[in-house]
């Protein structure tokens, strides 16, 4: 069980099929697999977080800062965690010694809306500090907490395929994500050695803070459905681009 500044939680064995799991029940000295999820105090992260808990995972929700709604689950919540600095980061790591993950979810983003007459180069690198190199920063930082097996899943937009542009605009916001989406490439072939599959996840046009409460789909089924494409995550398509509904976005 999990131990740290916030509440402890119980899972199951992420690595048995969801039919099996959901039929397991936790007995003595069962290890329990663990997530680790970033921007997890709303939205997507959220329901992601209540999913995985549900779904029998020992939850770590990373955030900068709590919602009452992350307070109430049974989690171990590290918040005050800024993944743009690498000090938070390492600190994290430091606190996290002892943790064995079984799963990385990559969710903690930002959108900064503006088009080629507004354009705000200064958003365009937070959004890529923030969407793309933040990330990759926390991956390598967990590596040595990483399972063998295990997997990651970064949470990206259709707005990074360069294929699927038709609108334009948002330069900031799709840089970033097409940026994200090139390193999650690279780590699928630099991890396959170490027996850790990665998953490209758009959660499709969804309604939240983000998106202005605009959107097709609420946040618990985006993120129900992106739980779905996790745990179909295999080696052998590791490093796939897709819808969380499992079409095959194009790059």
């Amino acid at each position: 069980m999990l131990r740290g500044r916030g509440l402890p939680c119980e899972g199951f064995s992420a690595m048995l099929p969801r039919a099996r799991r959901e039929e397991r029940a936790p007995g003595p000295g069962v290890s329990m697999p663990t997530a680790l999820v970033t921007g997890a105090n709303r939205g997507i992260g959220l329901e992601l977080s209540r999913g995985l808990i549900a779904r029998g995972y020992d939850l770590v929700a990373v955030c900068r800062q709590r919602s009452p709604e992350l307070a109430a689950l049974p989690a171990r919540i590290e918040d005050d965690v800024d993944v743009t600095s690498g000090a938070d980061v390492a600190a994290l790591a430091t606190r996290l010694a002892g943790v064995t993950l079984d799963l990385l979810v990559n969710n903690a983003g930002i959108l900064l809306r503006g088009g080629l007459d507004d354009l705000d180069l200064d958003g365009v690198r937070r959004q890529l500090e923030v969407n793309a190199i933040a990330p990759l920063r926390l991956t390598r930082a967990l590596l040595p907490r990483m399972a063998r097996p295990a997997k990651i899943a970064m949470i990206t937009s259709r707005m990074g395929s360069i294929g699927d542009n038709s609108s334009g605009g948002a330069y900031g916001y799709r840089m970033s994500k097409a940026a994200l989406n090139a390193a999650s490439v690279s780590l699928a072939h630099d991890l396959r050695g170490r027996e850790i599959a990665v998953a490209i996840l758009h959660p499709g046009y969804v309604r939240t803070d983000m998106t202005g409460g605009s959107g097709q789909s609420e946040p618990a089924e985006a993120a129900a459905a992106l739980l779905d494409r996790i745990e179909e995550l295999t080696l052998e398509n590791s490093g796939t681009f897709w819808h969380a509904q499992g079409e095959v976005l194009p790059w």
